[in-house]
């Protein structure tokens, strides 16, 4: 029997964005509304960030305040794992803290795939416009299993959300593995498992939503949910 637990780290001083996770959609802080999607899973779900003014919008809600500077999300879920209370889940979802439209299924599918992989993420049909565009990630896959991943490919490749899942074990080691040329020149954290030769289960997902990635995103996200 397996326990689970949703992390949703979520850093104040992007390069592209500062200030994300708290810019606002629709008068709610993005950050509030990922964290209400993932509770609407029922598993337990925690906020890992470095800065109070993040940490401010939640009440009585499980917020994990670190300010060690990380390198990218996946570094911060392994840093929490130093917490007593993450002793009781084996494995983790990773929702990425600009993923305000991520649904349930999208997190059970991650789930799922752990059955196989030690390590998951989720993918959807890109629109042709997203294709050239560096904010948007693709992934190459074969079946039902990761090859690679990156910004800068054009014409071809999936569009990769940012959802993951772990398996304890992958995630505790995570901050041994070597930090490639691949993973600083695409920004890309996966990219570490994979030079380092773990396996990444991918599962097809329905996603109509917005990732926010720019200030731009923001007013797409508007007008999108305006319609």
């Amino acid at each position: 029997m397996t326990s689970s637990a949703i992390l949703i780290p979520a850093r104040y001083n992007s390069t592209r964005f500062p200030g994300k996770p708290l810019a606002m959609l629709d008068g709610v802080p993005m950050i509030k509304r990922v964290y209400d999607a993932c509770s609407a899973s029922n598993i337990p779900t925690y906020v890992l960030t470095d800065d109070d003014r993040i940490a401010n919008v939640f009440q009585n809600t499980s917020v994990l305040i670190d300010y060690y500077p990380y390198e990218n999300g996946t570094e911060r879920c392994a840093g929490a794992l130093k917490q007593d209370y993450m002793n009781k889940y084996d494995h983790f979802i990773n929702v990425q803290g600009d993923m305000p439209d991520v649904t349930v299924p999208m997190i059970e599918q991650c789930l799922e795939s752990l059955k196989y992989y030690p390590i998951s993420t989720v993918w959807t049909n890109m629109p042709k416009e997203m294709q050239d565009d560096p904010n948007s990630v693709k992934m190459v896959r074969a079946g039902d299993q990761s090859l690679w991943f990156g910004r800068g490919m054009t014409g071809y490749g999936e569009w990769h959300l940012g959802v993951y899942g772990y398996k304890r074990n992958p995630l505790e080691l995570y901050h041994d593995l070597e930090i490639t040329v691949e993973e600083e020149t695409e920004k890309l954290e996966q990219l570490r498992w994979l030079k380092s030769g773990w396996q990444i289960g991918c599962s097809h997902v329905y996603f109509k939503g917005t990732e926010i990635n720019s200030p731009e995103d923001v007013d797409i996200w508007h007008q999108q949910n305006s319609q």
